[in-house]
């Protein structure tokens, strides 16, 4: 079993997400999108599987700095153009095991997905 923990290392909800799954025992890959960038070709297969509206953070900061003209008629395309830029724009944390994915963090999610 291979998780991986996508996002970005300063942010609040990932150091959340860190801490349960360290206090789980859950071993875990840490994917950094300030160093290690977000694939489109990964940021589509998440949207194939999820659907680009719940990978995308509109509260964010980021999107909401973008001139009202980006904002405007969001696609699935324009939406992964949009994270794969500024991966800010990507929700956080997405946590991948063995292709099975979670979008954001509440403790109770991540006890019912782990369960099985």
């Amino acid at each position: 079993m291979v998780v991986t923990l996508y996002g970005i290392k300063n942010c609040d909800t990932m150091k959340k997400a860190r801490n349960w799954l360290d206090a789980h025992g859950i071993a875990y890959a840490f994917h950094d999108y300030k160093t290690g960038g977000a694939p489109r070709e990964l940021l589509e297969a998440w949207a194939d599987e999820l659907g680009w509206e719940p990978l995308l953070n509109k509260a964010g900061q980021t999107f909401r700095k973008l001139p009202e003209a980006s904002k405007a008629d969001i696609d699935r395309d324009k939406a992964i153009a949009l994270m794969t830029t500024q991966p800010s724009m990507i929700k956080r944390p997405v946590l991948d095991d063995d292709g099975r994915l979670l979008v954001g963090f509440k403790p109770d999610s991540y006890e019912t997905f782990f369960a099985g």
